[in-house]
């Protein structure tokens, strides 16, 4: 039963970043937003990861974070392996490719992967800074992308706490009329963005979920973020300055080019 209410709640947290990022960026935009290069950049790499452990059967005592190893390179590569089986890993890469592509339209390529690349270094220095030095000895820990996926999601929760999403652009243009519902729509969004960091520490103490604990970690990095690149930000360019190729284009020519050959 416990782990199964710990599988529950993790993916409670990771629908709340999920419906924060679509808020974030706008929904109805999606289709008209650019390739993410960042998100797809992360996701081959995690998919390549899953290939070479099909490949190579040492792959994971070689590259995971079994802390009675030694190698710094492995709190890098560990991330990027996969030890949940199918199920686990269908589930990380699925949630990797979709928080880094919300991430990549709204901070942008170069700053989500320093995100990213912050989820997967961070956490654990500021463990030490809290006194929590001792490593886990569950082998379930020593590899997976979950960690800074949640991580990187968090950074989102709190854009959006910040700046309302998509509707708190919308209720700035907007005339009194139309501003009032959009206004409500920047409470709901903010409410939802403050789920993310609640929920994240009632895992963490009620069930010293990890995810959560982490979730928190990205939502403070995720406000100063804000704070300190908020001028230089453009996630509305694509739609003021539509990109050459679009989500929607690029899907039509697979859909076009997979039934031509069927």
């Amino acid at each position: 039963m416990g782990i199964v209410l710990f599988n529950v709640t993790t993916a409670a947290l990771m629908a709340l970043m999920f419906k924060g990022g679509l808020a974030l960026v706008g929904q109805d935009t999606l289709g008209r937003r650019r390739i993410p290069w960042a998100a797809v950049a992360l996701t081959g790499l995690a998919l390549a990861g899953v290939a070479l452990q099909l490949c190579w059967s040492g792959a994971m005592g070689a590259l995971d974070a079994d802390p009675s190893k030694s190698g710094g390179w492995r709190v890098v590569t560990s991330v990027f392996m996969q030890n949940g089986g199918f199920g686990g890993a269908a589930w990380n890469i699925a949630t990797l490719a979709a928080v880094a592509a919300f991430a990549d339209w709204f901070w942008g390529a170069p700053l989500t992967l320093a995100l990213f690349a912050a989820g997967i270094l961070l956490p654990e220095q500021i463990d030490k800074l809290w006194g929590q030095t001792s490593h886990s000895t569950d082998p379930r820990n020593f590899a997976g992308s979950s960690g800074a996926t949640y991580f990187l999601g968090a950074t989102l929760a709190a854009a959006l706490l910040l700046r309302g999403g998509a509707a708190g652009r919308e209720a700035e243009q907007s005339s009194d009329g139309q501003g009032a519902g959009r206004g409500r729509a920047v409470r709901d969004n903010r409410l939802l963005a403050l789920g993310v960091p609640v929920l994240g520490l009632a895992m963490w103490f009620a069930q010293e979920n990890g995810h959560g604990l982490v979730s928190c970690y990205g939502f403070a990095l995720g406000a100063v973020a804000w704070a300190a690149f908020r001028t230089v930000l453009h996630p509305d360019r694509d739609l003021r300055q539509p990109p050459r190729t679009t989500v929607a284009s690029l899907t039509g020519l697979v859909v076009r080019r997979t039934r031509s050959t069927g």
